[in-house]
């Protein structure tokens, strides 16, 4: 596993930092503000009363597949795929302090849940929440197509890792994606955007978070 370091933003929550390519796992304007933005303002949220299949593009602290736990109507069940290819160790995610920022009563169980789910395999964490962790890249994960409702884009920066924005991934998404399926990712960057549109998939641009101007949703014609 590369060097890890914490470092706090600007709403309380902690995230990671890389130094081996200079990049923190989350935005520094705030981690927990920008998760519930991105994937369950402008993703989660446009499903409400529909059972989903949600595909994650990097688990990594666990903080998207948590809110989207926490988060959830009752009635609504998820399937939750993610790829990691880095997985954290229970040392670091234990210092992560996203609990103590939100008002559930459950949060602290269900992240530790999540974090303590067997990898490779399903897992009920609970009623209506099933989580899959896999360990593979994106390039490499066998995967249902025509299968996932939402898929949650969060790889590290395009300038870091170029190779995740490239068309060909956008292509692998949208054969995964179901027909008005949705894609949503913090990067607004128009080289993104125009691989998306390569790949057939419809863009728009949205209100990015906070420290952010704006962000991409993409939908499958």
């Amino acid at each position: 596993m590369p060097e890890i370091q914490f470092k706090e933003t600007h709403d309380g929550s902690k995230t990671l930092y890389r130094p081996d390519i200079n990049e923190t796992y989350h935005s520094i304007h705030g981690a927990l503000q920008e998760s519930l933005h991105v994937f369950i303002k402008m993703g989660l949220d446009e499903f409400k009363g529909q059972n989903i299949n949600i595909l994650e593009i990097g688990f990594g602290t666990g903080l998207n597949a948590w809110l989207t736990l926490l988060n959830k109507p009752k009635n609504q069940e998820i399937n939750y795929t993610s790829l990691e290819t880095i997985p954290l160790n229970k040392e670091i995610t234990d210092q992560l302090n996203y609990h103590l920022l939100v008002t559930h009563e459950n949060a602290k169980k269900a992240f530790n849940q999540i974090h303590n789910a067997e990898w490779n395999r399903f897992i009920e964490i609970e009623k209506g929440f099933n989580l899959n962790k896999l360990e593979a890249s994106i390039q490499n994960a066998v995967l249902p197509q025509n299968h996932f409702d939402l898929i949650y884009f969060d790889a590290f920066a395009p300038n870091k890792q170029p190779e995740l924005w490239e068309v060909t991934i956008f292509e692998k998404m949208y054969s995964l994606l179901k027909p008005n399926g949705k894609l949503v990712t913090y990067c607004a960057k128009g080289q993104v955007r125009r691989n998306m549109e390569i790949a057939n998939l419809v863009t728009e641009r949205l209100q990015g978070p906070p420290g952010k101007r704006e962000m991409l949703r993409a939908t499958k014609p």
